[in-house]
């Protein structure tokens, strides 16, 4: 399978925004994650249910609640522009961050188990030894809790390699800006003669899918291995 280089420049940006998606995903699925496994946060159910929306609203709902908040004319968009020169919607912004929300559910169900196999008793060890909160998390809890995290990263990357619905809303389908896969796939099915290209694409959906639910597989498998030894 040989891919013209617009297609190239097409899978690059999709692994860019999805990169960039996950990447400032993961600070907040960390702290949520183990906000949630601990129950230190009020109301938890409403938290992890407002967490949980995006998987079951139609993800062009999503992008149109974003593009309300964050457009030109939304309150948060019309700010950022004004204050900061940033213009999130029909950007790559707007794409990486249509990604995020949409596969931050994922990312954050995963690392919770993974935060809710460690024994709270370890991390209290710590305290007992004069390690303060935050010693017991870095040194204890985020090592052992660290397959389950990257299980998570991994699943959320690949939701967002796969996002179509709220970054079409949101960041629209802009050539060399916004179009991913997805897109791009869309895009070519609605042209005349451009159904090559659009399985040649898919085909690329596909081995980024697949390697990505092997990769999640072989960790979460490896975490379950480890609870059980620790049973």
């Amino acid at each position: 399978m040989i891919l013209s280089p617009a297609e190239w420049e097409i899978v690059v940006l999709s692994l860019r925004v999805a990169g960039g998606a996950v990447a400032v995903s993961v600070p907040f699925g960390i702290a949520l994650a183990y906000a949630l496994a601990r129950r230190r946060m009020p109301v938890p159910f409403v938290v992890e249910n407002l967490i949980q929306l995006p998987l079951v609203l139609p993800p062009v709902v999503t992008g149109l609640l974003l593009l309300i908040v964050l457009g030109p004319e939304g309150p948060v968009g019309r700010w950022l522009e004004g204050a900061l020169g940033l213009q999130v919607a029909f950007s790559g912004a707007g794409a990486a961050l249509a990604a995020a929300v949409v596969s931050f559910p994922l990312m954050v169900q995963t690392m919770r188990v993974a935060f809710e196999q460690i024994d709270p008793e370890w991390e209290e060890a710590v305290y007992v030894y004069g390690g303060g909160r935050w010693a017991a998390f870095r040194h204890v809890t985020l090592p052992l809790a660290a397959r389950g995290i990257t299980a998570g990263v991994v699943l959320a990357f690949a939701r967002a390699v796969g996002e179509f619905g709220a970054t079409i809303v949101l960041a629209g389908n802009i050539p060399g800006r916004t179009r991913t896969i997805p897109l791009a796939i869309f895009t070519r099915i609605n042209q005349v003669g451009g159904e090559a290209a659009a399985l040649r694409l898919v085909l690329v959906a596909v081995v980024l899918s697949i390697l990505s639910l092997l990769v999640h597989a072989l960790l979460t498998r490896r975490l379950h291995r480890l609870r059980d030894k620790r049973r």
